[in-house]
């Protein structure tokens, strides 16, 4: 190919370039380009990391009654004593065992996990939920971010989930006003409690809002003692509510269905339930009024709150249903930090505790009760199945929905002669 007989400016630029043959890079595009070019070639240009940071302040959001929403409570909501739908004969006798293995850990008083995502309130499994709480099965409830903005949603409005794919096209996903709000708000307020993620929402819904102090109030906190553990709570609270317009006193936040939440529940029955959320995951970041530090502060006392449940693990059961990534990845963590403790003080590890793992995704056709499959194995890079199969206790994999699942583990149970189990923990920090 003759180069000089290319494209413009491809063939102009090589000609240019054999006038000046010998001549520095400047002198040839200042040739070929003219001095213009030459100027816009050496000005500096601004890096991506010098970018400054998007300014969420500017976030346009609308009324969340105006959304379009998926699923509503009533479409949703599955009768705990109705006819759970049929599960085959494998899935079957995994729930009796488990069932066996609940009831035998609430004896001995050891804990019973249940980690759940999003989808298994979404596919209406709250109520049964609650069944369980009340006779005491379950000692500890973890979800992501997604659970808990579903949950409150449902309690707010009686409905929730959109598309995202026609609303981000349109830059309206997540921008809701009152789910950022309102959230943000229970975990502000609840800060100064010292309450986690969880129990501070649980907590707004039950109670329908929250009462903020007064903002002279919080400035002569943080004057006076500025080393205390809240002042940063305090600090975060006290921009919030200048630059928010929120008012001192008692904010009402009407819940409508809350019957309907698992975070209310679990705060009425005082069982802990923690919330495991990563920063920029949910649509709470969304808003003008999203804080990742107030997130984080809530999210650290929920990690601290879920490690003391694994601590009472022996002899204990893991329920992860639907949590293909923040389940494992939290409870590894958690374990690890239990056992490290535990050394230190000359106890033996975490042991004799058992684990259920629920999803809808096949186990990449790998018996996953006998160890974990090679790096060859496109199956080994099932993260659900992979980290908890690494765990000290007996793993079983279930394929299958959810519901459907803890239905017929609640029904388990239920049929199960009664036998004392041991009070369930109290309720987190």
């Amino acid at each position: 190919m003759n180069r000089s007989s290319g494209p413009w400016p491809l063939g102009r630029f090589y000609a240019g370039l054999r006038r000046v043959r010998g001549s520095s890079l400047k002198a040839a595009v200042r040739t070929v380009f003219g001095p213009r070019a030459m100027c816009m070639a050496l000005r500096p240009r601004k890096l991506p990391m010098d970018s400054e940071p998007l300014d969420l302040s500017r976030l346009k959001v609308l009324p969340l009654a105006a959304r379009k929403s998926l699923t509503r409570v009533e479409e949703i909501l599955i009768a705990p004593d109705g006819t759970p739908a049929l599960c085959d004969e494998r899935t079957a006798s995994v729930i009796r065992e488990a069932a066996s293995k609940i009831t035998a850990a609430r004896e001995r008083g050891a804990s019973v996990l249940l980690i759940y995502g999003a989808h298994l309130l979404r596919n209406g499994a709250a109520l049964i939920l609650e069944r369980m709480m009340t006779r005491g099965w379950l000692t500890h409830l973890a979800t992501n971010g997604a659970g808990s903005i579903h949950d409150w949603e449902y309690a707010f409005l009686g409905r929730s989930t959109e598309s995202v794919e026609e609303n981000v096209a349109t830059g309206t996903f997540g921008a809701w006003d009152e789910t950022g709000r309102n959230i943000h708000l229970a975990l502000l307020a609840g800060a100064l409690r010292g309450e986690g993620y969880g129990r501070a929402v649980g907590r707004f819904i039950a109670e329908d809002g929250v009462a903020l102090p007064a903002a002279d109030a919080l400035r002569q906190a943080i004057q006076s003692e500025p080393l205390h553990p809240l002042t940063p709570a305090r600090a975060d609270l006290l921009q919030a509510m200048q630059a928010h317009h929120l008012p001192a006193g008692r904010i009402e936040v009407s819940h409508g269905w809350k019957h309907a939440s698992i975070f209310a529940n679990a705060f009425r029955h005082g069982i802990p339930l923690t919330v495991h959320p990563g920063v920029g995951y949910d649509i709470i970041a969304n808003h003008p009024m999203f804080n990742g530090a107030v997130i984080g502060r809530a999210a650290d006392l929920d990690f601290r709150s879920f490690a003391a449940a694994v601590e009472g693990l022996d002899g204990g059961v893991v329920l992860s249903i639907g949590s293909a990534i923040m389940g494992p990845q939290v409870f590894e963590k958690s374990l690890s930090c239990v056992n490290n403790l535990r050394l230190q003080a000359r106890r033996p590890i975490v042991c004799d505790h058992s684990i259920y793992v629920v999803d809808i995704q096949d186990a990449g056709n790998w018996d996953w009760a006998h160890g974990e499959p090679p790096k060859t194995n496109p199956a080994y890079y099932l993260r659900f199945c992979k980290s908890f199969s690494r765990m000290g206790g007996a793993m079983q994999y279930v394929c299958g929905d959810n519901a459907t699942f803890v239905h017929h583990l609640y029904r388990a149970l239920a049929s199960r002669p009664p036998r004392s189990c041991s009070s369930a923990s109290t309720s987190s920090r």
